[in-house]
């Protein structure tokens, strides 16, 4: 159970300021329909999510355990520096001509989570604790933790809050997790 709560708040950490974040406001200014995009986001993050968990379960088997919790802590070091650069690559969602609500926000959180640090950090998270439901159902509730605000509050208040100021919580988050990590490793090993 503690790996479903490390992975829900790891992924709406990640979450914080992200562009799919920017993409949900924009969804639900547009469509003014909160259930069937909310229902896009989970199952777009059910199949995304568990397509890293199994990669990273997969790719636990072959390193070292000392080697992945390393690898888990610079990541998250390197997670703080993504998110201090912030993804002004793609502040809008691009038009796609999927009709409805539902298959809109699916096809754009599917593929805009490729790669993105959320699916690293769950693909992470799979391969240190070795478990791929709980680590799924926490980073897909982390989805929904962090975008549901945006669903339902974030198009009326988004312009007041700086995106610059949520990039840099996140970051120091990430540094604080990431410097952990390495922290008891590092004693670990010296033990």
């Amino acid at each position: 159970m503690e790996v479903f709560f490390i992975a829900l708040a790891t992924v709406a950490i990640a979450e914080i300021g992200d562009k799919t974040q920017f993409v949900t406001l924009t969804l639900s200014a547009r469509y003014r329909r909160p259930w069937p995009i909310l229902a896009g986001v989970l199952a777009a993050s059910l199949a995304n999510h568990g397509l890293a968990a199994v990669g990273g379960l997969w790719l636990s088997r072959l390193l070292p355990d000392t080697l992945i919790t390393w690898i888990v802590g610079l990541g998250f070091i390197a997670m703080a520096l993504w998110t201090l650069r912030g993804d002004h690559h793609e502040e809008h969602a691009p038009e796609i001509s999927v009709r409805g609500a539902f298959l809109t926000t699916f096809v754009l959180f599917f593929l805009m989570e490729m790669g993105d640090k959320t699916q690293i950090a769950t693909a992470a998270l799979a391969a240190n604790f070795d478990t791929v439901v709980w680590v799924v159902a926490g980073s897909t509730l982390g989805m929904l933790v962090a975008n549901a605000p945006a669903v339902w509050l974030g198009h009326r208040y988004a312009d007041r809050i700086p995106a610059r100021l949520m990039n840099r919580i996140a970051a120091g988050l990430f540094l604080a997790i990431g410097l952990w990590v390495l922290g008891s490793a590092l004693l670990q090993a010296m033990s």
